[in-house]
């Protein structure tokens, strides 16, 4: 019954609650190869970090690399493996994941390291760690706040990840979340974006073609 039920509801709607709803992206074999396309293709002519706002052109420096919005040790987590050498050899489906550009954006080293495998959230106290750059974190909770420019962009990587590859959110973090979309909603550099990752690996990040679609997710 539970089954047919959830069934019925993916068919429907497309929400995750019973799993994921893509078969996710299948032209990229691994991360090294998608660190390639990322660079060479994806962001050829400069963009900006993620979580700063930091430009960058064509010949970025080694201050800025690739960070992973939903963490690959939750995606390790999910495959049931220790490192992430072992899940490479052992899982497609790891690997699908961890070259999935939906999921990467560029980063300054030095964030991208800090940040870790921390979850997104509300830090208080606005604490100021790194200048000009709007990051807070609460090394306690395992807790980082961006800065408003970039939450959209935070939710819409997490809900396409989690649909497409059943990577958990938990109930507190997906109505952050929902709340970080609807504040933060797409533009035309994101449609752009979209755009192009689908000519690179086939697949579209629906929650920027159709942001309304946020509100049947359930977590």
């Amino acid at each position: 019954m539970v089954k047919s039920l959830c069934a019925t509801l993916l068919l429907i709607s497309f929400t995750t609650s019973c799993g994921p709803a893509q078969s996710g992206q299948n032209r990229i074999d691994n991360y090294y190869d998608a660190r390639y396309v990322f660079w060479s293709e994806l962001y050829k002519d400069g963009g900006e970090t993620l979580y700063c706002g930091v430009r960058f052109g064509s010949n970025k420096n080694k201050s800025i690399n690739i960070e992973h919005i939903t963490p690959m040790a939750w995606a390790m987590n999910e495959v049931g493996c220790d490192d992430r050498t072992e899940c490479r050899k052992i899982s497609k489906r790891f690997n699908q994941m961890e070259a999935d550009m939906h999921n990467l954006y560029p980063a300054l080293k030095t964030i991208n390291k800090e940040r870790g495998s921390h979850s997104f959230g509300m830090v208080k106290g606005e604490a100021r760690k790194f200048g000009k750059c709007d990051f807070e974190i609460n090394y306690q909770k395992r807790l980082v706040e961006p800065r408003d420019a970039s939450r959209g962009e935070i939710a819409r990587a997490m809900f396409y990840m989690n649909e497409t590859y059943g990577l958990k959110i938990f109930k507190r973090l997906g109505i952050t979340l929902k709340k970080w979309h609807r504040s933060d909603p797409p533009d035309e550099l994101e449609r752009t974006r979209n755009d192009m990752i689908e000519k690179l690996q086939g697949t579209r990040n629906r929650f920027i073609d159709e942001p309304k679609a946020v509100k049947d997710l359930w977590f």
